[in-house]
Parts: structure tokens; sequence; C-alpha cells
């Protein structure tokens, strides 16, 4: 039990003695985290490639897939939640699928400007050498577009950790599940812990993307220079990591 000098008691804003002693507890959360934004990036990394092959098509699709991915992410979380509510009820799909929608906006917008940075000489001499359509895109395009969509991937990924939180107004949000209540309570330990590790979270995930960037696309550091720029992030997400509101 917490003595009378215990930070607990104090309610201190750090408190080693609450690691210590709900160490399961944060370790629970934090795998629930990682593997619902994990599960969103993939899936909306799955999703938003033929999206952007069908806006590749010409501005008669480009500009309606664009206008439905950014309009997606203006909707308010507890707006887009209460909507998805029907079709999967209070589970850990409804959170995914909401971060999935959220994610289309970035995904698929890098995805283009990849693809559209590919030199067209390259499509071409690809072409003169019999390659179809199916082999130019994956065995050329997208290799080349990998810059491009990994920068996107990244974003996406920094932005669904600090979303993946929301999904607490449901049950399920990882980390958000701690803080939600906490702040509720004014329990300052339990806050700037799961806070913290959140934002840890974020920049691990980042870290790792980033080695993996630089392992898949070597001819980017034999240039000294990225071969295709990340498209740019709509207003809307000007500031991912700091979440959305509800």
């Amino acid at each position: 039990m917490a003595g009378r000098g215990s930070c607990l008691v104090a309610n201190d804003w750090i408190c080693w003695e609450y690691v210590t002693s709900r160490s399961q507890e944060l370790t629970d959360a934090t795998v629930e985290h990682v593997w619902i934004t994990a599960a969103s990036v993939l899936i909306g990394l799955v999703v938003s490639l033929p999206l952007a092959l069908l806006a590749r098509r010409g501005r008669r699709w480009a500009a309606p897939v664009l206008a439905f991915t950014t309009l997606l992410y203006t909707i308010p979380s507890l707006a887009m939640f209460s909507l998805l509510l029907p079709l999967f009820g209070l589970s850990a799909a409804l959170v995914v699928t909401g971060l999935v929608l959220y994610s289309l906006t970035i995904l698929v917008r890098n995805v283009i400007a990849g693809l559209e940075a590919v030199p067209e000489d390259v499509r071409e001499a690809a072409r003169g050498m019999g390659y179809g359509p199916g082999r130019l895109l994956w065995q050329v395009e997208l290799p080349l577009a990998l810059p491009a969509l990994l920068a996107g991937v990244r974003i996406a990924t920094v932005s669904t950790v600090a979303l993946t939180t929301v999904g607490s107004i449901v049950g399920k949000g990882g980390l958000g599940n701690l803080i939600a209540p906490a702040v509720t309570s004014s329990f300052k330990a339990q806050v700037l812990t799961a806070s913290v590790l959140c934002v840890l979270l974020a920049l691990v995930a980042d870290l790792l993307l980033l080695g993996l960037q630089r392992l898949l696309t070597p001819w980017t550091r034999a240039s000294g220079r990225p071969a295709v720029r990340s498209a740019p992030v709509p207003d809307p997400i000007a500031a991912p990591a700091t979440g959305k509101a509800v």
C-alpha cells in the first residue's frame, strides 16, 4: 500500500511508483495501441493503392477521389464512430475502420505523387522491353515511387498513433483508455505516463519506418536527395500529431 510519503498519495506528475505498480496495465494498453495503429496503417495502405491508381487515370477520377479522401478527414471522430457504430458495434474494428478512413487522405496523395514522379522515359523504356501495364506498375513504377509512398506511411503512422487515443470513447483506445479517465479524475501520474508512452511510440515508429525507407531506397542516399517528393499534406491535417477534435 502507498505510504504517506508516496507520490501516488501526493498525486505527483512524475511517479515511478505508479509505473511499477501499474506495469501490466501500461503494457496491455501499449500493446493494444500498437496493434490498432499497425492494422489501421497497413489496411489504409492496401486501400489507398487502388484509389490512387483510379485517380491517376485522369482529372475525371482524380478530383472526386481526392475530394472524397480529404472530406473524410474533416469528419470529427465522434461523428465518424457514430456513423460506423451500426456496422461494427463497440469493437476494435470500429476504431480501426475509422482510422483507416482518416489515413487515406495522406496515403492516397503520396502514392499519386510517387507514381507521377516516375520519369516518362523510364516507362517508355520498360514498354519497349515488353512490359505490360501490370508488370510496369509492380516492377518499375512502385519501386521508384517508394520514397514518396514511405514518406506518406510515416506521416500516416505518426498521425494514427495520436488518433488511436480517441478510440477510448468506445473503450478501444490503447493508451487513450488510461488518459481519458485520468484526465477526468485528475490522476496526474497516469496522464503523464500514458501521454509520454504515446509520444515515444510515435517517435519509435517514425525512426523504424525511416530506417526501412533508407534500406529500401538506397539510391536516394547515393544522390544525397530523394528521387521524388512526397505529397504536401492538406490543411485539415497540417498538424497530425495533435489528433482530432471529437
